[in-house]
């Protein structure tokens, strides 16, 4: 078989596996699973560099694999299901699914120029990066998660859909926008995972009934013709 199998992937792997799940949980209305899905991916994106670099006899071209794998798995983890999950929590006007074109476009050029830089780099130095060139493209697995439990906790006000709109736009303005992304150090890491496990925790126990009363609500309120919440 093509390609390279070995415990360095496996984890980049689970989480496109996540991901997958969670597109066909968005789809069929299981909201509340597909935001823990995407939570869970995001969980498993931060250890799959460290534990590839456990392995230190990796050739150059499973290095290189390596960072075409992890940024295809990502586009789909990172880019695609948070639109088809956008796209099923209220941005389906024109103005809505031009945002979510546009922060798809930005992970694709993103993810591209990420491939191009970060191969060259490791042609020139063995240093971990410190850095990144712009928002990493898997931030949206911490932020998306995170303003779904405010939504669940302050679920009186209408404030969900257009708090949604303005941030897949700015995140994905920051995808390609150049400034310097300081990478989390361990404890930093730590302190995000814990955040997100939180939030995937409050998410895989909730039992949706807030979201599906919402979300019948705005469908009925879309049959009604007006167009806005």
């Amino acid at each position: 078989m093509i390609g390279f199998y070995d415990y360095t992937v496996v984890t980049t792997y689970i989480s496109l596996i996540s991901s997958l799940i969670g597109i066909f949980c968005a789809i069929s209305g299981r909201i509340s699973f597909a935001v823990f899905c995407l939570a869970f991916s995001g969980l498993c994106d931060m250890f799959d560099g460290k534990i590839a670099r456990t392995k230190k006899d990796r050739t150059r071209e499973e290095k290189a694999f390596g960072i075409q794998i992890d940024s295809l798995c990502d586009i789909v983890c990172f880019g695609v299901f948070p639109i088809v999950l956008g796209y099923k929590l209220g941005m389906c006007h024109i103005y809505g699914i031009a945002i979510l074109i546009f922060y798809g476009l930005a992970g694709v050029i993103r993810l591209a120029y990420f491939n191009v830089m970060e191969e060259k780099r490791q042609e020139e130095t063995t240093e971990n990066r410190k850095y990144y060139q712009g928002m990493p493209i898997t931030t949206i697995s911490v932020i998306l998660p995170l303003l779904f439990i405010a939504s669940l906790l302050f679920p009186e006000y209408n404030w969900f859909v257009w708090a949604l709109h303005g941030v897949m736009f700015v995140v994905g303005l920051l995808f390609i926008v150049n400034f310097r992304f300081r990478k989390p150090t361990n404890k930093e890491l730590i302190l995000i995972v814990s955040v997100v496990a939180a939030a995937v925790f409050i998410i895989l126990f909730y039992k949706g009934g807030w979201w599906k009363q919402y979300h019948l609500k705005y469908l009925q309120h879309m049959k009604g013709g007006s167009g806005t919440l």
